[in-house]
Formats: structure tokens, C-alpha cells, sequence
């Protein structure tokens, strides 16, 4: 259960190349605060893959609300 709703919440992930130093900055902007930025958009897809597992569990473990995807 927990890899499908990573995976899908993967899915609306967005990403960009930023102008200042041309990094990658990736969000997902169904999850609040789940965002990375990276050299690469491989790192910042990696990156904000950790994160968005890290935000996950927190809020399974803290109990609070989690947004629906799909």
C-alpha cells in the first residue's frame, strides 16, 4: 500500500531547471513541503523520492492526514 502511493504520488512530480545555476528543482505539489533540487534531474528524482518517503511515514507516524492521490 505504502509503495503504491508512492509511486503514483511520484507520478506528479514536476520538475525544472533553474535559470541562477541550472539545477534541477523538483516538487510534488499534492504533498505540502515535499519538494529537492539537485545537479541532475537523476538526483533530484532520487532526492525527492527520499523526501517524499520521509513525509510519509511522519505522517503516518504522527498521525496526521494524508492527501489523496488518484
Amino acid at each position: 500500500m505504502l509503495t503504491k502511493y508512492l509511486n503514483k504520488a511520484m507520478e506528479h512530480a514536476r520538475y525544472e531547471i533553474l535559470s541562477d545555476d541550472n539545477s534541477f528543482y523538483g516538487e510534488i505539489h499534492e504533498c505540502p513541503g515535499v519538494y529537492a533540487s539537485a545537479d541532475t534531474l537523476e538526483e533530484c528524482r532520487k532526492e525527492l523520492e527520499e523526501v517524499l518517503e520521509k513525509w510519509l511515514l511522519y505522517r503516518v507516524y504522527k498521525n496526521l492526514p494524508i492527501t489523496l492521490i488518484d
